[in-house]
């Protein structure tokens, strides 16, 4: 895997995508279960029952195997430095060009992200490309899925803390 696919993930993230993962293997004998129970009511192709319980269990998997794999490849780190550079696991405050009030989102992946109020975009979209590295009070510029020139300045970037 290429250092640009590396999920950084802080303890605390890291620490609740296993507990996530736990949950969902802790749960396939009970859905392995409500298999054998609906295939025992009768014919499969008229048995609803059956039919969820494996579109559940599909989507289990799915979710098990997405974890496993990005926690395989995630590096575990501190929360960045507090230096007012926008980046990863930091909560930025901008204001786009033309309008008053700021906006604030954290740049992380989406496992990263929050469970409160905070938005969140990712380092590899269009706007957390053209914010990477930028200092407090800077400029950037990045084009809208219309083609057109969105200039964005950095207010503030602080390291997020989930706490």
């Amino acid at each position: 895997m290429s250092d640009t696919k590396v999920t950084w993930l802080t303890q605390d993230a890291y620490d609740r995508l296993k507990q996530e993962l736990d949950h969902y293997i802790e749960l396939r004998p009970v859905i392995a279960a409500k298999i054998n129970d609906s295939r025992e009511e009768g014919d499969l192709k008229e048995n609803g029952g059956y039919h969820a319980a494996r579109e559940e269990q599909g989507q289990h998997e799915a979710r098990i195997r997405h974890l496993q794999e990005l926690l395989r490849s995630a590096k575990v780190g501190e929360p960045p430095a507090n230096d007012g550079s926008a980046g990863p696991g930091k909560v930025l405050t901008v204001r786009y060009d033309g309008d008053d009030e700021d906006e604030n989102f954290l740049l992380a992946t989406r496992e990263e992200g929050t469970e409160g109020g905070l938005d969140v975009y990712s380092p590899e979209s269009p706007l957390g490309k053209a914010l990477l590295g930028a200092k407090e009070g800077e400029t950037r510029e990045y084009e809208l899925p219309n083609g057109s020139i969105q200039k964005v300045t950095l207010v503030k970037a602080v390291p997020y803390t989930d706490k």
